[in-house]
């Protein structure tokens, strides 16, 4: 097997094809904090800044958006999930405060992700997209 010439670093960027891109614009920055990068409304693209890496919203009937095809249904999705790292990861401030922003929470427990194993918390996007903030991985306890 050939080694390729390159070396993956990062997720660059995820694409979400949305229908209402107002209220996926306000979920992301006003909730989830990331910022407004730029916008090309000409194609229906608005790219959101989530620390090293970007969150695109592409509205399903810009010009981006109809090569998709139809849009996301009420049985099927864009994707799985989307999972973001966060820092200053504390669980029960980060639960009460997604709930008093009447964010619909699911699951929350240890998950394995890039970093390793850690707590994470999934919730939902006003699309119905999952979205899993990811905390720091567990500490390993020290050989004594």
């Amino acid at each position: 097997m050939n080694k390729p010439p390159f070396r993956i670093e990062q997720l660059d960027h995820v694409v979400l094809r949305v229908y209402n891109v107002p209220i996926m614009l306000a979920f992301y920055c006003d909730v989830l904090g990331c910022s407004l990068e730029r916008r090309q409304d000409e194609i229906g693209l608005v790219q959101l800044r989530a620390g090293h890496s970007l969150i695109d919203l592409v509205s399903i009937d810009g010009k981006l958006g109809r090569h998709g095809g139809a849009g996301p249904g009420t049985s099927g999705h864009n994707m799985d999930h989307l999972c973001l790292s966060v820092d200053d990861y504390d669980e029960q401030t980060i639960l009460a405060y997604l709930k008093a922003q009447g964010v619909h929470v699911g699951d929350v427990g240890s998950r394995y992700g890039a970093k390793g194993e850690g707590p994470s918390i999934y919730l939902f996007d006003p699309q119905g997209n999952m979205v899993e903030l990811k905390g720091p991985p567990n500490r390993q306890a020290s050989p004594a």
